[in-house]
């Protein structure tokens, strides 16, 4: 069974809405969960476990939100090879920059040594019922990945 941790955050509800979807995904694939919103979570959470899901709303022009910036500091300290990850969170467009957050953690993972295998998912503020059956496949998707990194006998 997959062992994933999802570390998000969220203001308005919007990406915690995500959240929730994802980990049905999650969860309906057969992974193991660990869900915290990121003022509860430390970096020391990513370790020891198959896959990473984060999530974060974009902050006006293009920045994180302000509860994640010492996470995503303190991430520079963790060497997360041998991880999939893949990131998701709501977006606005009324912004120049549309959904850069996802971007900035998609590009943090990577250079931690995680292996993204989901391209970053984006919602227009909060998902609607479509939406979030895209989530749930987010989801199961990061557990299928996992799955099939295990089953061809690699280490995860």
């Amino acid at each position: 069974m997959a062992k994933i941790v999802m570390i998000y955050a969220s203001m308005t509800g919007n990406t915690e809405e995500m959240a929730e979807a994802v980990a049905q995904g999650i969860r309906s694939a057969g992974g193991e969960l660990d869900v915290k919103m990121v003022m509860d979570a430390q970096v020391s959470d990513l370790l020891g476990c198959d896959g990473i899901v984060l999530g974060a709303y974009t902050w006006g022009d293009g920045e994180l939100p302000d509860e994640f910036l010492d996470f995503y500091a303190d991430m520079n300290g963790v060497d997360l090879s041998g991880t999939k990850s893949a990131v998701f969170g709501s977006c606005d467009s009324n912004y120049l920059e549309y959904g850069v957050a996802v971007d900035i953690l998609i590009r943090k993972l990577s250079e931690r040594g995680s292996d993204v295998v989901l391209e970053g998912l984006k919602v227009e503020l909060s998902p609607n019922a479509e939406e979030k059956t895209v989530c749930r496949s987010f989801g199961e998707q990061l557990v299928q990945a996992i799955a099939k990194e295990s089953s061809n006998g690699t280490a995860v």
